[in-house]
């Protein structure tokens, strides 16, 4: 099989869902693998869908970070269209099954980095959920159908009688129909940290009716409830962006990724007689997220842990301190050359110094 005049060229099924088949295919032109995506034939009916489609398709592939799977192309063929993306060779993370919080949260760091990127650039996912955050055999998260789930929203494209996507992960606005933000994704990958490590969502349900009925009048049982081992402050974070109410949750990817990286830190653990190399306060660290950079996630977690030993020691009390402790220096996350050896080595900081 052939697509774009023959440019890519299939070699195998990746996968098949009720929304599109994913073929393993070479690019021709530049010798490269890549993933190419073909919607289902039931949701190419509509003209108006495949323009938004491709549309929106071309909005997503105009991101560029680590951790979001790259667009290369869009088009179609015998009327079905298709996008061509990077190959992402791995796992999704619902292959991985329960895990832990140590293994859980670098994996989050990551996606957050990846969502944060793409509300700089006015994208948000609306389908945050474990078979699209993809993780490659070096460790590398990557977020993949950026533009997909917009396209289907847009066209209110339902399936079953319910919405287009995975209902354990959609927040309580989008169960209700209404406006979809920046605050959505929080709670969908909110939702994914919290089926990670208790091995089921939020809330239990049937129809997408009942889990609409839940979130406005039930409760979420707190996550140590289900998992005694999770850390607290680990628990706080992840409920907090679980909150019904959008502006209750963290204002940002950037605030949930600070929130976890912050309660992944032991903070009475001997630190490393180490100064770090490049001092940030917390102004500065929030404006380096806005840049699109999961890098200023290491920093935020050397940050945050330098703030709650400062903290835990009194320093910079009021004028009435007659001494002034000398702050403890800590080592932060080593840097790495590649986007690899810099998921590699916050993985092992924060397995140093997780509780």
């Amino acid at each position: 099989m052939l697509l774009a005049a023959g440019r890519y060229r299939i070699e195998r099924v990746l996968g098949r869902g009720g929304m599109a088949v994913v073929y393993l295919a070479r690019d021709e032109e530049l010798q490269r693998l890549v993933a190419v995506k073909v919607l289902a034939e039931h949701l190419t009916d509509d003209d108006n869908f495949r323009a938004r489609f491709l549309q929106e398709a071309r909005l997503a592939s105009r991101l560029s970070h680590p951790n979001v799977v790259q667009l290369y192309d869009a088009g179609e063929t015998d009327g079905s269209p298709y996008i061509v993306m990077e190959y992402v060779p791995g796992t999704t993370v619902a292959e991985r099954g329960r895990l832990s919080h140590v293994e859980v949260v670098p994996l989050a760091l990551q996606a957050c980095a990846g969502l944060q990127h793409a509300h700089d650039a006015g994208l948000v996912h609306r389908d945050v959920k474990p078979a699209n955050l993809l993780v490659r055999e070096d460790g590398i998260l990557k977020i993949a159908d950026f533009g997909i789930a917009r396209a289907a929203e847009l066209t209110r494209l339902t399936q079953q009688g319910t919405v287009l996507g995975t209902a354990a992960y959609l927040s309580p606005e989008q169960a209700a129909g209404e406006e979809v933000t920046a605050a959505t994704d929080v709670y969908s990958l909110g939702a994914v940290v919290y089926k990670l490590l208790t091995g089921r969502p939020p809330y239990e349900f049937e129809s997408l009716a009942e889990l609409a009925a839940q979130q406005t009048s039930g409760a979420i049982t707190p996550l140590r409830d289900v998992e005694p081992s999770v850390p607290e402050p680990v628990e706080a974070a992840v409920m907090h962006a679980l909150a019904r109410d959008a502006r209750f949750r963290p204002a940002s990817a950037s605030d949930f990724a600070h929130e976890l990286a912050v309660a992944s830190v032991r903070p009475t653990e001997p630190l490393p007689a180490t100064a770090i190399t490049e001092p940030l306060d917390s102004r500065r660290s929030r404006s380096l997220s806005r840049g699109g950079r999961w890098l200023w996630i290491v920093a935020a977690a050397a940050v945050a842990t330098v703030a709650i030993i400062l903290g835990l020691l009194k320093i910079g009390g009021g004028s009435g301190s007659t001494t002034t402790p000398h702050p403890v220096p800590i080592r932060a996350p080593l840097r790495g050359a590649t986007p690899a050896d810099e998921a590699r080595n916050l993985s092992a900081w924060l397995r140093a110094h997780s509780r």
